[in-house]
């Protein structure tokens, strides 16, 4: 079986609340980063989505979503080209 990006929405996808209204399915990644800055360790969390791009394309940097209700502002778009973008979030 060969899953499509749209199935993993279907399985792992949770609820975006777009401020002023709106919802869309994504699926949210908050993963854990180390980056090391001249021997200072730096480490914070890199929340990201994966979504539809008919459902971000109105979208701009920063808006505000919210995931799971924690609030977050839009970083940036990626639009890989496929249907699907990655929403790059600052907590």
């Amino acid at each position: 079986m060969n899953d499509t990006p749209a199935d993993y929405l279907v399985d792992f996808g949770v609820t975006v609340t777009k401020t002023g209204g709106g919802t869309f399915t994504a699926i949210f990644d908050n993963e854990y980063a180390q980056a090391d800055f001249d021997g200072t360790a730096v480490e914070r969390t890199a929340p990201m989505l994966m979504a539809r791009t008919t459902d971000v394309s109105a979208l701009a940097k920063g808006a505000t979503l919210t995931v799971n209700s924690v609030a977050y502002t839009i970083r940036r778009l990626e639009p890989d080209g496929t249907g699907f973008t990655r929403v790059i979030l600052n907590s």
